[in-house]
């Protein structure tokens, strides 16, 4: 029997529920939903009864948010067509009121620091008001939107933090090397001093405070190969372990918001891991593990921490989501995200591990159809992007909508992937187009070899770094793919670089300069223009298929304007997208439809899968 084609829509547009939150005082639930299409917060009482929605957003729709303290306000930040300059909005939590915008300031970027449970009436923000460049720390008065400068940014400061009073006495900063140093305050009146010193690869990222205000919990590598669980002691900058894993770094420590206790930590090998260091916690972990086959996430819980909302991540049935009550152990499943999506057909996600050729273990996940033989099939290789980031075992729309339509799927965490330590992370050094690009090479490999796939029907797709590694696939090995899709994907690492926005710039020497290159080095320079497929596109002889945002800020439209002009100008046809209302990314469902509908009748031309009709 062959598996349905499973529409676009079923896998692309707005769930028909997520990211459900108890309010602090645990009288009320929300969730996102759509209003008229677009995604926007609703509330109803925690025992039932009717839903009201409270925002009203007409365009990108909400796609975050949380509650303040006083359980008054739903706030969330909200961008304008995808330029990433975030504003901070609040809006009545009863409906009544129409949404104001607390940061109203023409091409300011605001981030959300925290909601600190000692000041109900007040969060911390980030901005580059000051300097487009910097971000600093404010106090914002919710009723009002009185700001108050709470941490100005010396000019190398890339993250705040604020102890349990809610006062900013840490911070995170950059060194011109691209090391990392850990600063501390005893108040707000205070200076901020040095505590402590990591070298690039060694972490010291900050996550809490200690109930009392003394020490820091921080994410270390220092004397170790895998991020481990620290508290450092600002007086000397010493380190005490408190926790690690002995296959992956440390994805971060769950700390009660009500005490400040550290409760336990969070691994994520093909499957999440929990270490917990609290009875209770580990007993009630394992009470909403029984819940669903997937993986578990406590996505909000009420001041008290008496009730948790978990959702959980699986491959074949996103979304689903339980209200638990830590004093019963009763729960209830609040709705499963897309209720039209039928796990029987979906296709399950298998970890692989692929060895590279130089010996590297490329941790990776496979999808197959669910209706087909698994031998010489036509094979997509889908890059993440980042690269500083990982692909994760989960529910992932693109691996269905291929998988179903008849392709193998394979996604690999290349060296530079985060989570499996700093020597595979820093083994990608100035490896842009090389063995970065070998990774993916010996994926294909392994892929024909295991009988998988046909060898002449393999396609790569990916979107950033994603985007680029298909098109060095393009430029770099011609013959190994027989369809190329990048979506808003750099196609010169010297223009990529150039245009980043002015608040990248204080981070660069730490990301950019230390992986790749700086431009403005002329040995450098070069070095990156080997690199960049916009010099290799002579080179192109397989179909290409390009996707855009106009108001990317990150992969700006010229890198994919300047390919698509390069490749015109031999003659060489070339599909070009271009959507005037999106970034780096397509939020709104009508775009993604567009683009993934262009991608699956692009593939099915080249490679022979199945496509929709129309």
């Amino acid at each position: 029997m062959t598996t349905p084609l499973i529409p676009l829509r079923h896998l692309f547009d707005n769930p028909e529920r997520a990211l459900a939150r108890p309010s602090p005082d645990g009288r009320r639930l929300s969730w996102v939903a759509p209003r008229d299409g677009v995604l926007n917060v609703w509330v109803r009482d925690i025992d039932g009864g009717d839903a009201v929605p409270v925002t009203d957003d007409r365009d990108r729709g909400v796609r975050s948010y949380l509650w303040s303290r006083d359980a008054t306000r739903i706030l969330y930040l909200q961008d304008t067509g995808g330029d990433e300059n975030t504003h901070l909005h609040a809006v009545d939590a009863t409906g009544a009121g129409r949404a104001r915008d607390l940061t109203p300031y023409p091409g300011v970027r605001a981030g959300l620091i925290g909601a600190p449970r000692a000041t109900p009436r007040h969060v911390l923000v980030s901005m580059n008001l000051r300097d487009r460049a910097l971000f600093d720390a404010y106090r914002l008065t919710l009723a009002t939107g009185r700001l108050e400068l709470v941490g100005r940014n010396p000019g190398n400061v890339i993250g705040w933090l604020a102890d349990r009073e809610g006062r900013v006495r840490a911070a995170w900063a950059q060194t011109p090397a691209g090391d990392h140093e850990l600063l501390v305050r005893d108040d707000e009146a205070g200076e901020f001093r040095v505590v402590a010193e990591y070298a690039n690869e060694d972490g010291g990222h900050p996550f809490a405070f200690t109930p009392d205000g003394t020490r820091l919990w921080v994410g270390s590598a220092r004397g170790s190969d895998l991020l481990r669980l620290v508290e450092l002691d600002p007086a000397d900058g010493s380190e005490r372990e408190i926790d690690a894993d002995e296959e992956v770094d440390l994805s971060g420590p769950i700390i009660s918001d009500r005490t400040g206790e550290l409760l336990g930590a969070v691994y994520l090998r093909d499957r999440v891991v929990m270490h917990a260091f609290d009875e209770r916690l580990a007993r009630d972990w394992e009470r909403v593990r029984a819940l669903h086959p997937g993986d578990p996430r406590i996505s909000g819980q009420d001041a008290e921490e008496t009730m948790w909302v978990v959702s959980f991540d699986d491959d074949r049935d996103p979304g689903a989501t339980f209200l638990y009550r830590r004093d019963t152990g009763e729960s209830e499943l609040l709705f499963r995200s897309r209720p039209w999506l039928d796990p029987a057909t979906l296709a399950p996600m298998r970890p692989v591990t692929i060895t590279s050729r130089d010996g590297l273990r490329l941790h990776s996940y496979l999808t197959l159809p669910l209706d087909a033989e698994p031998r010489d099939l036509p094979a997509v290789l889908v890059v993440h992007g980042g690269p500083w980031a990982r692909d994760a075992w989960g529910y992932d729309p693109q691996a269905q909508l291929l998988a179903n339509r008849g392709y193998a799927v394979l996604q690999v965490n290349y060296r530079g992937s985060t989570g499996f330590g700093k020597a595979f992370m820093h083994a990608a050094e100035r490896e842009f187009a090389g063995r970065m690009h070998d990774d993916l090479i010996d994926a294909v490999e392994w892929l024909v070899g295991e009988g998988i796939a046909d060898r002449s029907r393999v396609g790569i797709y990916g979107g950033s770094y994603g985007g680029y590694a298909a098109l060095v696939g393009a430029t770099f090995t011609p013959d190994v793919f027989a369809a190329v899709v990048s979506v808003v994907g750099p196609s010169s690492l010297v223009t990529l670089v150039r245009s980043f926005p002015p608040y990248w710039r204080p981070l660069l020497a730490s990301t950019w300069f230390r992986y790749v290159g700086d431009p403005d080095d002329p040995e450098q320079l070069a070095d990156l223009e080997a690199r960049s497929p916009l010099n290799r596109v002579d080179d192109i002889v397989a179909p290409l298929l390009v996707i855009q945002g106009a108001n990317d800020p990150r992969v700006t439209q010229a890198e994919s304007d300047q390919i698509v002009a390069a490749l015109r100008a031999r003659g060489v046809e070339v599909e070009y997208m271009v959507k005037d209302d999106e970034g780096h990314g397509f939020v709104k469902p009508e775009n993604r439809m567009d683009a993934y509908g262009a991608i699956e009748r692009f593939l099915a031309r080249h490679l022979g899968g199945r496509a929709a009709e129309g």
